[in-house]
């Protein structure tokens, strides 16, 4: 999402069709175990010669504790080794217990991510990827309300009507980005204006509106959402609920754990207490 400062990072070694996916991307650097001979021709080439490619060692192993100072005083805390896998899902809390292969894939790539991310965090996951994250926030529901909008614009993305607009020859691709999240938003009239729509588009598109918004975003479903620590009201699962959200995996343990399993419920959601508060600071 961030056109600069912005990192890949790789679990496996990089190959060529990985590169070339990379070379269009805006990017500044990639972090992967290894590279194959293509891959690393490929990558050198890019920004220029001045692209950041890191080799790691994927053998190495974190101290057991974390510190930090901050103005003198010491914080510590052990590393989270946790291995997230089935076993984070085995206690499924709310009437409906059928989670399908693809819901514990999602929810498990939901919890990895918010393993590695700033806490307060929630995150939406569909058809194997994150589409939306809410992190750093001041309330959990704020989280969630933000993660959810992420995974809306996403959505909204792949709508008949944004598939379709016909955007002017040569445009950059940055441009076309922003032009998009523009004419989905509320500020269109940005990109839809007399004398602004010639500059991004070969026909002026009609609006998008609001009701033509909520029609798509009412067909997006089988969306997995989780969060690094429990939801402490049902807000959050009724906001889930409008960005098609059908599973959910939270660690569980507030007062109001009842109120939360309830409108879950009502919904008929699956969701899997795991009991690991995923907070990383």
């Amino acid at each position: 999402m961030s056109s600069f400062g912005d990192f890949i990072s790789l679990s496996d070694e990089c190959d060529e069709a990985t590169a070339l996916l990379i070379k269009k991307e805006v990017s500044d650097g990639i972090v992967a175990p290894g590279y194959s001979a293509k891959a690393l021709e490929i990558l050198k080439a890019k920004k220029g010669g001045n692209y950041c490619v890191i080799q790691i060692d994927p053998n190495y192993v974190p101290p057991a504790t974390e510190v930090k100072q901050v103005f003198g005083v010491k914080f510590e805390q052990g590393h989270n080794f946790l291995k997230i896998d089935e076993s984070c899902l085995s206690n499924i809390v709310t009437k409906n217990k059928n989670l399908s292969e693809d819901d514990k894939h999602n929810l498990i790539i939901a919890l990895i991510t918010l393993k590695y991310t700033q806490s307060n965090s929630v995150c939406y996951v569909k058809d194997g990827q994150a589409i939306g994250i809410g992190a750093g926030q001041q309330s959990r529901v704020h989280c969630t309300r933000l993660a959810g909008q992420k995974a809306d614009n996403w959505w909204l993305r792949q709508s008949p009507k944004v598939l379709g607009l016909q955007f002017v020859d040569g445009i950059k691709r940055a441009d076309r980005d922003n032009a998009i999240d523009v004419y989905i938003g509320e500020e269109y009239e940005d990109v839809l204006a007399e004398g602004k729509w010639q500059n991004i588009f070969k026909v002026k598109p009609e609006v998008f509106t609001r009701e033509e918004k909520r029609a798509w975003l009412d067909k997006n479903t089988n969306v997995a959402v989780g969060s690094d620590a429990f939801f402490p009201f049902g807000d959050n699962i009724e906001r889930a609920r409008k960005s098609g959200v059908t599973v959910v995996a939270q660690p569980g343990g507030s007062v109001r754990d009842d109120q939360v399993i309830e409108t879950a419920d009502k919904y008929n959601m699956v969701m899997c207490f795991n009991g690991i508060r995923l907070f990383h600071h």
